[in-house]
């Protein structure tokens, strides 16, 4: 297990989820200020968003306005959420896993009642409290 690489990995993942976060921010504010222009960022965005960097380099290349703002928009992302992100991202790794477990411990020790040879079976042997009951 390559720890170094996994790192890298996760940055360049999250990295392309925030440039995905601040296009959404972007679209929004245009279509408030330039219906057009988002319209046209929305197309041209479709399918091309899944590396962060690469759709920058070629928003660049087509409008280096809104790569900027693009750009922009994420690194303030990135600012307002970087002191929290660790430990939220530990805590609900450490919470799913929990929530995981939990659910396959039921499933696992969920009796089949469809299946009456599976049920244990009854006591042969009568408890002497319920006899007392039907007198």
């Amino acid at each position: 297990m390559n720890l170094k690489q996994i790192a890298k990995d996760t940055a360049k993942t999250l990295q392309s989820y925030l440039t995905y976060q601040a296009l959404r921010t972007v679209l929004a504010q245009l279509g408030e200020t330039n219906p057009p222009l988002a319209i046209w960022l929305q197309n041209f965005s479709a399918n091309k968003i899944q590396d962060g960097e690469a759709y920058i380099e070629q928003l660049f290349r087509e409008k280096p306005d809104l790569a900027l703002r693009i750009m922009t928009v994420r690194e303030h992302i990135a600012e307002e959420i970087i002191e929290f992100l660790p430990e939220m991202v530990h805590a609900g790794i450490k919470q799913a896993n929990m929530e995981q477990r939990r659910q396959h411990l039921e499933r696992i020790t969920q009796i089949d009642t469809s299946n009456p040879s599976l049920q244990p079976e009854q006591q042969t042997s009568s408890d002497p409290n319920l006899d007392n009951l039907s007198s």
